[in-house]
């Protein structure tokens, strides 16, 4: 690691001790919400052409144990299953209105319901859309998509098998203003938290599909901005260009990248960006990290092969992928008395931990860095208590080693399989998890809450700053993979961004910076708000609203 690699780590490390929430310290954040410089959460390309996509595509209802399993057979990609692939990941799912209110749900979740991450594909000639390969923007709104700039063949032959029409690559930005307008300085993490998310709806409308998704993350940050078209945003409402998502319709064996891999030909560029906001707020802060941990070339986050945990669909409760994922929503309360049995938590905890190919965790190259430690309330069959969850055995050892002495590191009698699950300390946490958790009542009126502890130096100083939004890309998986088994098991989920850092490892007994908390996270049963009506969608070609 040279000098200037070292510099962008204290950077990133910097940010993320400055940006800590504690009991008697907020990270810093906007003194109160400018609601007239809200940016809007749809940008549009004024001027590019327009391309719509189905909204009532038939293609199946694929079992969720079959998706997970690999399967599903693949699909045709055609203008059919590119329209179900986004329906199913990026697309908005209903509609919410309230006292006068209006506003969109997504099927990709996103911290404030803000959604800082845009999409762009890069697309073989297809019917319906342009007559050669292409790079679209993706917008959810409409469901459609709007042509940025045709691709020669020289471009379109460096990307793979693009133009054979068996692959196709979704890249994801990120506009970072989006975010910092309510959180400040914390937005950074957030942002990456919705990149991950993203990469998982992705990974898990794909297996919908039959098909496979999967990082490419050889390209640097600068290489992925000119196939995007970054450029052509401009600061503070610009887009980073944060990685491309690989996406493989068949069995193939999928033809490797030139690396660096960069556009032989210039591309000329479509449409201007739309304005997001009438004002905006500069945080330096953000502007620093996003800088340092931009991914230079020469670079790659693949770590060998995860371990393998085979999945086992017999396991899993029946449900319809497509179903699941169109009806996922944040709870926004728990009632503090539904429960989950043991075999339904035993196997969200399982759906955690990489298994095989199964999405969404087949999609990241690196072995896991995150693990879980559970506050457990209202699981039949399992003590109250503090838990681990290793979801890689080779950071066992140094995790027990670096936690309190105290901690007993039993097995739960009730656990019958290998799931790395160990108790620390029995006893109530309800009380803990909400005042971990910014005080919400929310993370301790759960069957079970979790923070997200990632073996935060050793990736670090292991690959360099580029590798720190990765964590928070982990953590987003980790999380959408929660909320859509939550809902297999009939409970709800939500994401929770808002924790006191350094007080979450002191109940651990982690010291220093070796260990990091990225990410909460709670389940158990939503309390419906009543004054909310929910409306669908879309409106279908057929007349009929979805």
């Amino acid at each position: 690691m040279t000098s200037a690699d070292s510099d962008r780590v204290r950077t990133v490390k910097a940010y993320h001790e400055r940006t800590k929430h504690d009991f008697y310290r907020y990270a810093q954040g906007p003194y109160d919400l400018d609601w007239a410089s809200q940016p809007d959460p749809f940008r549009r390309w004024k001027g590019a052409q327009l391309f719509a996509l189905e909204v009532d595509g038939d293609l199946g209802q694929p079992d969720w144990a079959a998706a997970k399993s690999g399967d599903i057979p693949p699909a045709k990609l055609n203008h059919q299953s590119l329209s179900r692939f986004l329906f199913d990941s990026l697309a908005l799912s209903a509609w919410k209105e309230a006292g006068g209110a209006r506003w969109s749900l997504r099927v990709n979740p996103s911290s404030g319901n803000l959604h800082p991450t845009e999409a762009h594909l890069l697309l073989p000639a297809m019917d319906k859309l342009a007559e050669t390969c292409g790079v679209y923007h993706y917008a959810p709104r409409q469901h459609e998509l709007e042509l940025r700039a045709a691709l020669s063949e020289t471009n379109a032959e460096l990307l793979g098998d693009l133009a054979s029409g068996c692959e196709f690559f979704v890249g994801l930005t990120s506009i970072l203003w989006r975010e910092s307008w309510k959180y400040g300085e914390r937005a950074f993490r957030y942002t990456q938290h919705d990149a991950g998310h993203a990469i998982a709806a992705l990974s898990i409308a794909a297996a919908g599909l039959g098909w496979r998704a999967a990082l490419v993350d050889e390209l640097s940050s600068e290489d992925l901005a000119l196939w995007l078209g970054c450029a052509q945003t401009s600061f503070p409402e610009s887009e980073e260009a944060d990685v491309l998502v690989r996406v493989s319709t068949g069995q193939e064996q999928v033809q490797e990248l030139s690396n660096p891999c960069v556009p032989g030909d210039s591309i000329d560029w479509i449409g201007e960006p739309s304005v997001l906001s009438p004002s905006h707020v500069h945080w330096d802060v953000i502007e620093a990290v996003a800088a340092a941990a931009k991914k230079p070339r020469g670079c790659d986050s693949y770590e060998g092969a995860a371990e393998q945990h085979p999945p086992d669909p017999s396991k899993r409760p029946k449900a319809s992928l497509r179903q699941l994922v169109r009806k996922r929503r944040s709870a926004v309360a728990m009632d503090g008395c539904t429960t989950l049995s043991s075999a339904g938590f035993f196997q969200m905890l399982a759906d955690c931990v990489p298994q095989g190919d199964a999405a969404p965790f087949s999609a990241i190259r690196w072995r896991p860095r995150l693990h879980l430690a559970l506050f457990v309330h209202r699981v039949d069959g399992v003590a109250p208590g503090l838990y681990w969850l290793s979801r890689e055995s080779s950071a066992l050892q140094r995790a027990k080693q670096a936690c309190s002495s105290e901690f007993r590191w039993e097995r739960p009698p009730a656990l019958e399989d290998e799931l790395p699950l160990y108790l620390l300390k029995e006893g109530p946490v309800a009380g803990l998890a909400a005042r971990l958790s910014c005080q919400q009542e929310i993370a301790g009126s759960g069957a079970f809450s979790l923070g997200m502890i990632a073996d935060f130096d050793d990736a670090l100083d292991s690959h360099g700053a580029w590798f720190y939004p990765r964590l928070f890309w982990e953590a987003g998986l980790i999380g959408q993979a929660l909320y859509l088994e939550a809902h297999v098991h009939g409970l709800s989920g939500t994401g929770i961004g808002c924790y006191f850092d350094n007080p979450v490892h002191a109940a651990l007994g982690l010291m220093g910076s070796a260990w990091q908390s990225l990410y909460h996270f709670t389940v158990g049963g939503a309390v419906d708000d009543a004054r909310l009506q929910t409306l669908p969608a879309y409106e279908s070609s057929k007349g009929s609203r979805i």
